[in-house]
Formats: structure tokens, C-alpha cells, sequence
């Protein structure tokens, strides 16, 4: 605060005024037409006292608080401005009665009966209905601490009289039901403590201790914390209550404990959310002790503390950082404290004061005895420190705005305007608080506010302690309004080389990888690598995230990737041979059938089936082209049309080859009466008519197959680690086999019909021929089922095109192009006699074709 420092050296001039006692106790009432009571922490009570009370009687608070007298400088302060403005309660005086609570319970009792008093009166009536009880005091300022304010904001909500503190923060106090007329102008604890949350998430510190003093402040800040760090994945390794002084030395050996294992551990923080006295005590035996420093969170109670400021050896127990709210600047009162000090030195102005009887006292005992026995010469030097340091800035920001709640409370209550007020009429405190819920408010300059739980929203200031002598000052290297905003430049750690201290139980995790517990703790882990096909979310995860199943990622991923579709492309390889391979096939296949349609009326071609053998090898054609089907893109009707494309035709080619086969059967093991008629049969429109009845079997057998077993196109997302694979997925085996019954039927047909035929010397060996092509079929279709089964389903579409070529390639290689060879390379067999004599079952037209025809009547 500007001007404090400057205050402190015109304190050590105002010491040649004299060096006798303060007449400061007779400062702490004022007369007014409405007065409010002030309960401030003067002093201090002896610990041996309260230990050893055994009657309620008075407690006498010897030890003085430079802190007290500030605050209650700040409500004088307040007082006189509104009496002396001409726009907040115009023609009204505020007059106060202030009271030392000793910062115990069971002294600031006393002048809480007192303000509840009947006025001009020292006693408190009972009534069946207080609505028209008029207390002494229209509303109470204070107390300080969270400690003394459950205590009395139960007891003055009773009667509805308003209570504005100026330092109580627990949470507890924002219940409305148990305190009906409590109000603050400071920010409850929840959200300091959100703020050191967020401190910490900020540094990555999340393995800490956290401590508290054993009372309602220390017990409940402690509790809440732990939910919020919890919350947080902020691992609290070590927590503890720390007892004040007086309490047993068994207790207090448990958190001497706790201070080793804390000093032992990696644990570099300690979030200690406890009253001055118990935080003076910890650090004493630190020090006494010397622990490792450590980084210490502290709450707004000690903060700022005198007690804990001065404590010899303070510096060495690390670096000490906190959250105070913020409020407007009063650059006057460093020169009002000044001039009343000067007033409380002076021995005519203390004599005046003498005049005025105080009738509280002879109740209540001296307002503050221990206020009368400090000279200016004793005060200074704490006066010095503090204000120099500015560390009380926002607790007496805190006090003025809390008199200045009350008086425009006041001022709507009667309804004044910014000139004059109307009569002056009594007010009593419930008519008061009715005016305080949700109230708006400004103070210089600042717009304040109640909320429904009689709580201010402010803004924090982050301080750190810097080490000067011969006490610390708070730095400000930060701010909170809900998310944190830091000034690491201006900040200094006691770690070497100014460095960020680390408290963690395990170092951050790599990318791609999630934490695997070991014990208790979250923060305590193993880092484990995300497998293929999963990713780390986020850095916390304890698991890894499935991508979803159009995804895919590598191992140790934080994303994931789109899957690209994968098919039997027509650039792939493998599909461009067998292109290659059905451009050969194909070629040979019509070269073949060009050269049937050429010699068409040649022996040769006429004993091969004549027009059906060219049917057969345009059917053969159709089987080659039938591959085309299988490359690119799979769709609905592709898949459909893939098997029934590639079996019809075959079908066509075997029946003819079934013709061949039967006819050749019949001509050498039937009677030859029987071989005449049925041979007619077999040829001609007979020949035909099987034809299209064997094609009609295979069309029926190929619908139940798509009926029953339909091909679709699917999209596999398991085979294939970052595509999906389409293809055209066989509903069962079944279907297979139904669009092969027919073709495989007729090949064993051909098979056995010529297997065990006698081959006729000097003629053509069509037996020969059809036996090992409908072997070429037999081994290319068993040999396709196992190979089907274990390729990559990527791939079974080339199988399929594989086995249809060589199948096509077998037959044609193996019964046609030998007659082909005939045609072109030995057209002196293409006879009558050699490709179409009647088989007779002697010899005598096979031998006559002499020694060449013989030698190649073998020949396929």
C-alpha cells in the first residue's frame, strides 16, 4: 500500500513526543445515533491461563497485536468518513463499541452479550417474540477468525442481527440455515483453496503433504482440499493435523513424525492450511530441527502473520507462498494512523478522554488493558515491519469495507437520499439484514456484492515471500479470478540455480503411454506403451483408448488415423499377371476357336463335336473373362455375379466334353447295335437339347446358391492393422459347392466314361484326351480349396482367378490345341479314316493307313 513505508519512518519521529503509555483503550468508543459493535484481536491470552481456568471468571489478555490496532484504525477510519460525507447518510453519525477478543471463544463471549444488550441497558431480556427488541448495536463487525465466528454467528443469527466479518473464511459459514446473518467481505475458503489447486496443477506438483491446525478452520480447509486435489489426480502423500502448544505430547509427537517422513520423501510440498499459532510451533521445530526447506502453500490465516514473520531462522525453511484477496488502495490511512497515534501520545488529549465514563467496563472488565501499556517507543518497531512489508493491505481493505456494507445497508433501510434522511426513526437489526441479502455495494471505486450465501466475490493476489531483513515481504508474482495467471520471472525458489522444485512420486509418461498404478496412489505409476490400434487421450489416462473402428494407430500414439480401404486393385501385382496370364489363355482360346470356324468341315473338327466344339471353346472364352469380375472395387452385384459368371460357361464347355466322352464310351464298350442308336442321339438337336438342360441345372443350382448363400460386399476391419479390407465375403462353403456340382458332376462322368477305353490302333485317341483334361479340372479345383483357406483374404480373389485360368488353360491345352497342332502341323491325318471311322473292333481299317499312320495313331 503506498505510503506505509513512509508511515513507518514518521512513526520513529513521532518518539520525540514522549515516551509514556498510549491512551489507546479509551479510542474504542464512540457515541452515534446508531452504533456497531467491533469485536478486533488486540491481544493475546496467556496459554497457562486458559489451561488452568477452573472458574468463569475474567481473562486477561496481556499480550498485545499490532495487527488488532490496524484493523481497528481501518473501522475508525471508515467511521468518520461516512460521518463526515454529505451523500452516505446525510445528518446521521455512526458512533462504534469496540472489544479485544484475545482471539478466544470464551473471552469474546462478554461483549457479544453486551451488543445484544437491551439499549441503555446492560442486560438481555427474555421475550416470546423479539421484533421489537432493540439491542445496543445495530449490526457487529468482526470477528477475525473462523474459530470465534461459528461461535458467534449461531449466537447473533438467533436474534437476526447482522454480523459482517472482515478475515472469518471457512465454508461452513456460507450455510444460511445455520447462519442467518453472517456476511463477509472476504472470499470463503473453497475458493482460496481452488486457487491452490490450480497452483499447483499449474507447477505439475501432484504429490504433496498437506497439513492443518487441529480446530474448525484447520480441520475443514484440510477436508476440503483433500476433495479438490482429489479431483484433480493431486496425491496428498503424507496429511496431518498440527496441534497447538498445548496440546499432549503424544499428538505432538505424531506430527513430528509426519515432518520426518515428509523430510524424507520426495514430497517438496507441503500445503498447510492452519492457524498462526500452530503454523509458529510447526516451523519452530522445523527450524529447530533442520528439516529439508520445502515449497509451503499457506492459507490467508498466517500468511501475513506477525507471529510466524519474525520467527528467528524463518528463511530457512524454503520458500513460502499464498493467496491474499485484493481489494482498493488507501493511500490516506497510512497519515490517519499516523495523526491518531500522535493524539494517543499526547497527554492533554489523554486526559480529555478521562471525562468520559465507560459503563461497559464496570461489566465486561477493560476493553483492552494491555493496549494502555504500550509506548510508542515498543510499538514502532512491529509498527515498521509490518507496514513496510504492505502484507496488511487486504486485511484492512477488509475492515473498511465492511463498515461501509453496513452504512449503505443503513442508508436503504431509512431511505435516504444523496442530501438528507428521513426522520430519524429506530432500526432494528432484522429490518437491516433484510436489506443486506444480495446487496450491491461500492467501495472506492470497487463494486462488491452478497451473494445468496452472504459471500464477496474478489480476486486473489499469489505472494511469495522474498527474504530481506529483518522479515520477509510479500512479492506478488500472480493473480486468480477463476483460472491462474503467473509472473514466473518474478519469482525466487530456494532450490539452486532458482530452479521449479518437483514434487511428483513418478516422472511425467512419454507420449503414448498411460499410467498403471502401483499401491495406493494415482500419482504413483508404471508408464505402459498403448498398443497398436489404441492411444492415450489424455496425459492423465490410466488406459489406453480404443480407436474406433474406422481407425487405426502404431503403438505409443496420442491420436488416431482414418483407415484407408483396401481392395484387389487392378495395379496390384499380383492382378497384373494374372492379367498377363488371361491375355495368354484368352489368346490361345479364340486362335483355337478361329481355327475350328476355319476348318469347320474338316474331319477333325467334325469328329471333335462340330458346332458344339466351337460352343465349347466360346463357352471356354467366357470362362477366361469371367476373372474380370474379381479386380477393383467390390460391389453388391460383382460379388453376386462372380461365381455364377465363371460355372455357367464352364458348364457349357463340360457338356460337350460330356458328349465327347459318352460317345466315345459307347463306341467301344457297347454292342454295336446299341452303339448305332445311341451315337445318333448323341449328335445332332439330341445333343443340343443336353446341352441346355445341362445349363439349366447349373442356372437353378446357381440361383439357390445366391438365394440361400448369398455373396456380399463387406468391410473388414480385423484382418488388415490400418486399412479396412473389402472384399466379397462367401456366406458358406455350401454355396461353393452348389455352383460346382454340376461342373465337377460332369467331369467325373467324363473321367470314368473314359478312363478304362481301349484306344483302336490307327485312330484317334479321344479317350486319352478327355481323361487327363477332366484331371487337369479335378487337380486345379482340390488344389484351390486348401489354397483358398489359407491365402490372405486380400488375396482370395486372385486365387479364384488363378484356378479359373489354369482350369481353362488345362482343358485347353490338353484337348484342343493337340488338334489344333493337327490342323496346322500334320493336316495328312485330318481323314475320314482317322478322326471318323466306325471304330470296328478289328484291325483292318486302323493298320491300312501303313507304317506313319500307326506311328501316329497315338498321337492325342
Amino acid at each position: 500500500m503506498p505510503g506505509l513505508a513512509v508511515l513507518g519512518l514518521s512513526l520513529m519521529a513521532l518518539l520525540g513526543l514522549g515516551s509514556g503509555a498510549l491512551c489507546l483503550s479509551r479510542q474504542l468508543r464512540m457515541r452515534g445515533d446508531y452504533i456497531l459493535g467491533g469485536l478486533f484481536p488486540l491481544g493475546l491470552a496467556e496459554e497457562t491461563e486458559l489451561q488452568h481456568r477452573m472458574r468463569p471468571d475474567s481473562i486477561t489478555c496481556s499480550r498485545f497485536s499490532t495487527i488488532g490496532l490496524f484493523l481497528v484504525m481501518a473501522l475508525k477510519m471508515a467511521v468518520e468518513e461516512i460521518n463526515n460525507s454529505s451523500t452516505l447518510l446525510p445528518g446521521l453519525q455512526l458512533g462504534y463499541d469496540l472489544f479485544d477478543t484475545c482471539s478466544e471463544p470464551v473471552v469474546t463471549m462478554k461483549p457479544s452479550l453486551m451488543f445484544l444488550a437491551k439499549v441503555d441497558s446492560c442486560s438481555i431480556a427474555a421475550y416470546c417474540n423479539y421484533t421489537q427488541y432493540q439491542p445496543r448495536v445495530l449490526a457487529v463487525i468482526g470477528p477475525h477468525s473462523s474459530e470465534l465466528a461459528l461461535i458467534t454467528g449461531k449466537f447473533f443469527g438467533f436474534f437476526l442481527m447482522p454480523q459482517v466479518s472482515y478475515g472469518a473464511s471457512m465454508d461452513r459459514l456460507s450455510n444460511r440455515e445455520t447462519f442467518p446473518s453472517f456476511f463477509r467481505t472476504v472470499p470463503s475458503d473453497r475458493v482460496q483453496l481452488e486457487a491452490m489447486v490450480t497452483l499447483l496443477q499449474y507447477f505439475g506438483w501432484n504429490w504433496v503433504a498437506a497439513l492443518g491446525s487441529d480446530d474448525e478452520y484447520g480441520r475443514e480447509g484440510l477436508s476440503t482440499f483433500s476433495n479438490l486435489a482429489h479431483a484433480r489426480n493431486i496425491c496428498i502423500a503424507h496429511e496431518s493435523l498440527v496441534l497447538l502448544p498445548q496440546a499432549d505430547s503424544l499428538r505432538l509427537g505424531k506430527v513430528q513424525d509426519v515432518l520426518h517422513q515428509v523430510n524424507q520423501s520426495q514430497v517438496k510440498v507441503v500445503v498447510l492450511f492452519a492457524s498462526a499459532r500452530a503454523v509458529h510451533s510447526l516451523f519452530q521445530y522445523s527450524i529447530h530441527h533442520s528439516l529439508t526447506p520445502k515449497v509451503w502453500v499457506g492459507s490467508e490465516a498466517w500468511l501475513t502473520s506477525d507471529l510466524v514473520m519474525t520467527l528467528p531462522g524463518i528463511h530457512r525453511v524454503g520458500t513460502i507462498l499464498g493467496f491474499l484477496q485484493q481489494g482498493a488502495r488507501l493511500p490516506e490511512f497510512s497519515h490517519y494512523v499516523e495523526n491518531h497515534l500522535a493524539l494517543a501520545a499526547n497527554p492533554a488529549f489523554c486526559a480529555s478522554l478521562d471525562a468520559e465514563q465507560d459503563l461497559e467496563e464496570d461489566v465486561v472488565g477493560p476493553r483492552c488493558p494491555q493496549c494502555d501499556q504500550i509506548t510508542l517507543q515498543n510499538l514502532s518497531t512491529g509498527l515498521v515491519q509490518n507496514l513496510s512489508a504492505g502484507q496488511l493491505h487486504h486485511q484492512i481493505f477488509a475492515t473498511y469495507a465492511a463498515v461501509y456494507t453496513v452504512a449503505q445497508a443503513l442508508h436503504h433501510t431509512l431511505q435516504c437520499s444523496s442530501s438528507s434522511c428521513p426522520t430519524q426513526e429506530p432500526v432494528r437489526p432484522w429490518q437491516l439484514l433484510n436489506t443486506m441479502y444480495n446487496m450491491s455495494f461500492r467501495v472506492r471505486g470497487l463494486e462488491l456484492q452478497f451473494n445468496d450465501t452472504g459471500n464477496v466475490a474478489m480476486e486473489y493476489d499469489l505472494k511469495m515471500w522474498v527474504w530481506q531483513s529483518p522479515t520477509p515481504k510479500l512479492h506478488t508474482v500472480g493473480t486468480f479470478n477463476g483460472s491462474l495467471q503467473m509472473q514466473p520471472t518474478h519469482m525466487h525458489w530456494h532450490t539452486e540455480d532458482n530452479q521449479v522444485p518437483v514434487s511428483q512420486c513418478s516422472q511425467e509418461c512419454r507420449e503414448g503411454q498411460v499410467r498403471r498404478v502401483k499401491g495406493f496412489h494415482s500419482c504413483c505409476y508404471d508408464c505402459v506403451d498403448c498398443k497398436a490400434g489404441s492411444y492415450r487421450q489424455n496425459p492423465d489416462d490410466l488406459t489406453c483408448t480404443q480407436c474406433d473402428q474406422d481407425q487405426w494407430s502404431p503403438e505409443r500414439s496420442t491420436r488416431c488415423f482414418p483407415r484407408r480401404p483396401r481392395f484387389l486393385e487392378w495395379g496390384d501385382p499380383a492382378v497384373l499377371l494374372l492379367l498377363l496370364f488371361l491375355g495368354l489363355v484368352l489368346g490361345l482360346v479364340l486362335a483355337a476357336l478361329g481355327l475350328f470356324i476355319r476348318h469347320r468341315d474338316s474331319p477333325l473338327v467334325q469328329a471333335s463335336g462340330g458346332p458344339l466344339a466351337c460352343f465349347g471353346l466360346a463357352c471356354l472364352g467366357l470362362v477366361c473373362l469371367s476373372v474380370l469380375l474379381f479386380p477393383g472395387w467390390p460391389g453388391p452385384t460383382s460379388c453376386l455375379a462372380q461365381q455364377p459368371a465363371a460355372h455357367l460357361p464352364l458348364t457349357g464347355c463340360l457338356s460337350t466334353l460330356f458328349l465327347q466322352a459318352a460317345e466315345t464310351f459307347v463306341e467301344s464298350e457297347l454292342p454295336l447295335a446299341w452303339a448305332a442308336w445311341l451315337r445318333g442321339h448323341l449328335r445332332g438337336p439330341w445333343a443340343w437339347l443336353l446341352v441346355l438342360l445341362l445349363i439349366l441345372v447349373e442356372v437353378a443350382l446357381c440361383a439357390w446358391s445366391l438365394t440361400v448363400f448369398p455373396s456380399k460386399m463387406v468391410m473388414d476391419w480385423r484382418v488388415l492393422p490400418r486399412e479396412v479390407l473389402v472384399h466379397c465375403h462367401m456366406h458358406s462353403w455350401v454355396g461353393l459347392a452348389l455352383v460346382h456340382v454340376t461342373n465337377a458332376t460332369l467331369a467325373f462322368l467324363c473321367f470314368l466314361g473314359t478312363f478304362l477305353v481301349q484306344s483302336q490302333p490307327g485312330h484317334y485317341n479321344r479317350a486319352r484326351a478327355l481323361t487327363f483334361a477332366m484331371l487337369a479340372y479335378f487337380v486345379t479345383w482340390v488344389s484351390f480349396v486348401p489354397l483358398l483357406t489359407n491365402v490372405q483374404v486380400l488375396y482370395q480373389p486372385a486365387v479364384q482367378m488363378g484356378a479359373i485360368l489354369l482350369c481353362a488353360l488345362g482343358i485347353l491345352a490338353i484337348f484342343h490345341l493337340p488338334k489344333c497342332y493337327l490342323l496346322l502341323w500334320w493336316p495328312e491325318l485330318n481323314t475320314p479314316m482317322f478322326f471318323l471311322g466306325q471304330g470296328t473292333r478289328d484291325s483292318t481299317d486302323g493298320g491300312s493307313s501303313g507304317g506313319r499312320d500307326s506311328a501316329q495313331g497315338d498321337h492325342e
